[in-house]
């Protein structure tokens, strides 16, 4: 989604006045829905800064990965919800209905997650709070793939990003088989949000199968990113820029693969180079 705005662009020396595409950033507030004992209660679980569109599968994707749910089976409904509002006339807050009540901790929901989640990290103050959640490791063999599939994988990224070539203001994530094709994608102005959006999206039409798929994902890899990754146990990541060190000690810990700083000649392998074949 994006919209026309005025710019003054300086080329070859000049200024010059003209229109560019910019991609539509707007707050999307997420509220859950739940059953506490007999009498249904709503709260406001977070604030994010997304892309209009998909929204379903953003939220689906970050209750997922934040392991509020622990199956798609558990959401109930899913609507939008208020009034239509500003200059783009959308709605910008969605409620989830919960089926699962009895297996919530509600607590721990308003201590870790009442925040905007844009903050990356909010909740989770080191390595050893995601273990808490997430006990097994992803399988360190596979998948396996050549140096040409993914060297060629951002760039399939791009050319099938519907925004990206309109705006370049807009990130992308893209579930892959390990011969290279692409299976799903996603984009958002977030880097976290498209990477919700798009897990979400094949954790709905079933399409998750980590022993021969990984991720590729634009720009840099943070830690959420990663974090979000292992939850679905697909053990291999690629990204167009550089990881940060808590990625990279977060990836070293659940055996996955973490490539990063590709090129049309070049990659690095920043954890884990048992899954890439060279020769």
């Amino acid at each position: 989604m994006n919209s026309k705005y005025k710019v003054l662009k300086f080329k070859k020396n000049q200024f010059e006045n003209t229109d560019d595409l910019i991609s539509i950033e707007e707050p999307l507030e997420i509220s859950i829905k739940y059953k506490d004992r007999d009498k249904w209660s709503t709260i406001s679980l977070s604030i994010t800064m997304r892309t209009p569109g998909h929204d379903e599968d953003l939220v689906r994707g970050f209750l997922f990965n934040e392991q509020i749910i622990q199956n798609l089976s558990e959401i109930k409904e899913i609507k939008s919800i208020g009034d239509k509002v500003g200059q783009y006339n959308i709605q910008n807050k969605i409620l989830i209905t919960l089926n699962n009540s009895k297996n919530i901790n509600i607590s721990k929901i308003k201590k870790d997650f009442l925040t905007n989640s844009s903050c990356g990290v909010c909740g989770k103050s080191s390595l050893d709070a995601l273990e808490i959640i997430k006990k097994e490791k992803v399988s360190n063999i596979e998948p396996k793939l050549s140096k040409e599939t993914i060297i060629k994988s951002p760039s399939i990224l791009r050319d099938n990003q519907s925004e990206f070539s309109k705006t370049g203001g807009i990130h992308a994530s893209g579930l892959f088989s390990s011969d290279g094709k692409l299976i799903s994608l996603r984009e958002d102005v977030g880097r976290h949000n498209a990477l919700d959006k798009m897990i979400g999206n094949a954790l709905y039409k079933n399409q998750i199968n980590p022993q021969n798929q990984y991720i590729t994902c634009s720009g840099r890899l943070n830690f959420e990113l990663v974090q979000k990754v292992l939850m679905t146990n697909i053990g291999l990541m690629v990204g167009v820029g550089a990881p940060t060190s808590l990625a990279i000690d977060l990836a070293n810990r659940f055996d996955m693969t973490l490539i990063g700083f590709v090129k049309e000649d070049s990659f690095n392998v920043y954890t884990n180079n048992q899954k890439v074949i060279v020769n």
